[in-house]
């Protein structure tokens, strides 16, 4: 088994508690003396935990602390060190415990503006904050609103794209109240964002409060989905065209817009749209009349590699969605941006949405601060870098394995998906629970390493994946350990499953 990584006797950082470490270094990291049970602490004698379960599969670990990559936890009964290699859902991007954003966020709140009423106060934070993201995308996009969550960016675009055609433009068009999403798309927890994402598995339980105002066409995962012989060119041609005929079957005025991933995130594993795949549904859109939104809420914000993932081929959204990335887990925030048809349109007139908490000072505080330590370190350059070595050397340890079917993504947002037979193709049962396992397994001492899980890859049930999203500013020392670690995972977990009794 891998060696232990854990603090010192005093609690004191260990040489593997820094963002990169060698190997040798790990194996000299002594044990950890834990601290008195917490619920004694708190003087509360319930054997549960008085938060709401985010999953029944057993108690999750105490995150005691975090700094650089690395995570320390326990289970009440030991301690160790994981490397986070995945950002929970490819959120820390600059690493945990940066002063550079705590000072921020402190210089903030020392003006004593904890909380400002958007609809009566703006505050200078937020909108060099929002005049920091329109300079990213070199003013093609032009208005910024920011939000608490991803699910709520979503919610926003969508009231957003209807008022747009409803109310602002020449000839409204309040008949246009459908979208068009993806299959196997994900795109919120809310009812609304959720009713339009395209993943089964996260829906049925809800189908009956859900509202009804989205159609699906098929993603863009080659992988799975192209036709032996069937060329780039071609395949996209028929995603173009399946956009085509859905718009037209509902009738092109009843259209309000079609939201898409440039890279599909929790639902697919790291899926990157294809060369030419964007601009091609674009087309469509700007044909009928239909808003083209991007949901970058995980792949955008450097994680590609550019800042938005749109830009690698410039093809400019009406709508963007950023949230994970934007402030790296140093609080939480998502953005809307909006480009110049929705804006010029708007006019002097307002959008008639908002939360009590919108443009959040504090949040923005961070965001900047985050945005600007991925600027001035130079961190875009290193996720194509790292990403291009992890991509490679997962490729060369996994790719042969008999249960790994794909490695995928770009930039530092890798995707592997797992399947029983990798000639036909065919994901396990879901019940076996392939991808949580192998990220339990991960957790564990010995194999120390975060990955993020992710089921119904292939139809919204079935499927399994993890996710490898690390911090932009990994070394090559990290890579290494990465793909040791996942790797180690990854063999240990098929060689005992395929010696197990089967479930």
């Amino acid at each position: 088994m891998a060696p232990a990584l854990l603090f010192d006797e005093n609690g004191t950082s260990s040489p593997a508690s820094e963002s990169s470490i060698s190997l040798s270094a790990m194996d000299e990291a002594p044990a950890l003396t834990i601290s008195q049970n917490r619920r004694s602490r708190r003087n509360r004698n319930s054997l549960r935990s008085p938060l709401l379960k985010r999953s029944a599969r057993g108690p999750p670990l105490i995150l005691e602390e975090a700094k650089g990559n690395w995570l320390s936890v326990s289970d009440e009964t030991k301690a160790w060190r994981i490397f986070d290699a995945s950002g929970g859902a490819a959120v820390s991007n600059i690493g945990h415990k940066d002063q550079r954003v705590y000072d921020a966020i402190r210089q903030q709140e020392e003006t004593g503006v904890g909380y400002a009423a958007s609809m009566s106060f703006q505050t200078e934070v937020a909108e060099d904050f929002a005049d920091f993201l329109l300079e990213s995308t070199d003013d093609k996009m032009t208005e910024v609103v920011f939000y608490g969550s991803g699910s709520e960016a979503n919610e926003a675009a969508q009231k957003l794209a209807y008022q747009y055609h409803s109310k602002l433009k020449d000839n409204p068009q309040p008949q246009r109240r459908w979208f068009i999403a993806r299959d196997r798309s994900y795109h919120g927890a809310t009812l609304g964002a959720l009713e339009g994402s395209g993943h089964k598995g996260r829906k049925d339980m809800y189908k009956p409060i859900l509202p009804e105002k989205t159609q699906f066409i098929s993603p863009c995962n080659p992988c799975r989905d192209m036709i032996k012989g069937e060329t780039t060119a071609q395949y996209v041609k028929r995603l173009q065209d399946e956009l085509e005929r859905k718009i037209l079957d509902l009738g092109p005025e009843t259209v309000a817009g079609f939201v898409m991933e440039p890279v599909v995130g929790a639902a697919l594993g790291c899926v990157p749209a294809l060369p030419g795949y964007l601009s091609a549904m674009k087309s469509v859109c700007k044909k009928y009349g239909v808003l083209f939104i991007l949901d970058e809420v995980m792949s955008g914000m450097g994680r590609t590699g550019y800042m938005h993932a749109w830009q690698d081929e410039d093809v400019v959204p009406d709508i963007q969605l950023v949230g994970k990335g934007l402030a790296g887990g140093y609080a939480a925030i998502s953005a809307m941006l909006v480009g110049p048809v929705i804006t010029d349109a708007l006019g002097e007139a307002a959008f008639a949405h908002g939360h009590t908490f919108q443009n959040f000072p504090a949040a923005c505080a961070a965001g900047l601060a985050v945005q600007q330590i991925v600027r001035d370190d130079n961190l875009l350059e290193n996720v194509r870098d790292k990403g291009d070595k992890l991509m490679k050397k997962l490729m060369t340890r996994l790719s042969d394995h008999p249960n790994v079917f794909d490695i995928r993504g770009k930039g530092l947002f890798l995707g592997i998906e797992f399947v029983q037979d990798k000639k036909t193709k065919a994901p396990f049962d879901p019940e076996v629970a392939v991808a949580w396992r192998v990220h339990e397994l991960g957790l564990k001492d010995g194999y120390n390493v975060y990955m993020y899980p992710g089921s119904g890859t292939v139809d919204g049930n079935r499927g399994d994946h993890v996710i490898i999203a690390p911090a932009y500013n990994i070394t090559d020392t990290d890579v290494e350990f990465i793909v040791d670690r996942v790797s180690k995972t990854v063999f240990d977990f098929f060689e005992e499953l395929s010696i197990a009794p089967k479930l």
